[in-house]
């Protein structure tokens, strides 16, 4: 394991450390090999090392990797065009960052924008949800114990229960100018939103002439078996914001907003955002899960995968339920075991992640297939029986 003295020690690291990836398996600096259900945290849909991502890269790399947002590329205006016919939300156009935290941001300045000439300054977002690191995006957060050390904040946000469109509608005042949400709460736990608390904030949003965001980071780009979670309630957002799954492993955020809230020049900017490197990759992105029916095998797999351990963890007593949508899989225990569980895995040559102190994550490469799947099944089974013992004993 390598020693990083250099390193701010912002991450609580599981004890490996990986050298070499290829298609659902990576393998450490003892040649070890692992089953990647962790997926860089949702960010490698084609898994590691897809000729067809490699191909666009390598040959991008080639041509141009940078030049900055003052000139034009095609890359980007291609990859810009893609993603807003892909998202079916109307007449829309993009804005690129290099991560969901920079595209929530930009989504923030937008609903600012568009708020402040009517005097509506206040956004309204759920209890438990988590947009990002920054100032702004943390603010946005609501999970207390992530924003402490760091207040006070911004002061625009207003904090509702999940699920309860009473009193997401009672927070809108004339104040208001946006409702922002999750459609499935990743950080908070891993925890999908009804299509009817969807179409609930939508309607509501109308009714009171508020703007509605959907942060998409993790549960777009064909996480959820579809290129936006929010889509699979028939909902279609104001504004939306993607990252982790598009770059394939580059870094690269969007904001995707209808046409007429879009920023002018001079009002935001991102030196590095959607350069012509990272685009070449996001293309080759929606590419394959386009030609390689990604979007179908997400959702196939995904209830596969929550049905088998639905079953397999029946009666098991660390288990409070399996949930999520597509290949975005949580586990919730009845005790905060989460990372004894990831670490158990480890053993068994699966990677997975803690979404909480009490909830295991799966987000495998969205080309994992029945083999695959099944072996984790078989290992995450075997690694929470493992642990329950242990707590019980």
């Amino acid at each position: 394991m390598a020693d990083e003295p250099a390193v701010m020690p912002t991450y609580g690291r599981y004890p490996l450390t990986l050298v070499r990836g290829e298609g659902m398996r990576v393998y450490d600096e003892f040649g070890r090999e692992y089953l990647d259900f962790a997926g860089g945290l949702g960010t490698m849909p084609l898994g590691h090392s897809h000729p067809g991502w490699l191909e666009a890269v390598y040959k991008q790399s080639d041509l141009l990797t940078m030049v900055s947002n003052l000139f034009f590329t095609h890359p980007q205006a291609e990859l810009a065009a893609r993603i807003a016919g892909a998202m079916d939300m109307g007449e829309t156009q993009v804005f690129f960052g290099n991560s969901g935290a920079e595209a929530n941001e930009a989504a923030l300045k937008i609903v600012r924008k568009w708020g402040l000439p009517q005097g509506r300054t206040k956004i309204v977002a759920l209890e438990g949800s988590f947009h990002g690191r920054t100032i702004a995006t943390l603010a946005a957060t609501g999970q207390p114990a992530k924003r402490e050390k760091f207040e006070p904040l911004l002061d625009w946000f207003e904090f509702v229960p999940p699920e309860d469109a009473g009193a997401l509608d009672g927070a809108i005042g004339e104040d208001a100018a946006a409702v922002l949400v999750e459609p499935v709460m990743g950080e908070g736990g891993v925890i999908p939103l009804s299509d009817e608390f969807l179409r609930a904030a939508r309607e509501i949003s109308e009714s009171r002439g508020v703007l509605l965001v959907c942060d998409e980071v993790q549960s777009g780009i064909g996480r959820c078996g579809a290129w936006r979670a929010s889509s699979l309630a028939g909902v279609t957002p104001d504004i939306a914001t993607f990252a982790k799954g598009l770059g394939g492993g580059l870094p690269i955020g969007a904001a995707v907003a209808r046409r007429e809230l879009a920023f002018a020049a001079g009002e935001h900017a991102s030196t590095f955002g959607g350069g012509p490197l990272v685009s070449a990759a996001a293309l080759a992105v929606l590419s394959a899960i386009e030609e390689e029916h990604l979007l179908e095998n997400a959702a196939v797999l995904g209830e596969r995968i929550m049905g088998e351990l639905r079953i397999g963890l029946e009666g098991q007593p660390l288990v409070s339920e399996v949930r999520g949508r597509g290949l975005m899989i949580g586990i919730d225990l009845l005790s905060p075991a989460a990372k004894e569980v990831v670490l158990a895995l480890i053993d068994k040559g699966v990677l997975s992640t803690e979404a909480s102190s009490n909830v295991v994550r799966l987000t495998p490469p969205l080309i994992v297939g029945e083999p695959d799947a099944d072996t984790a099944i078989d290992a995450v089974v075997a690694a929470i029986a493992k642990v329950s013992e242990e707590v019980a004993g």
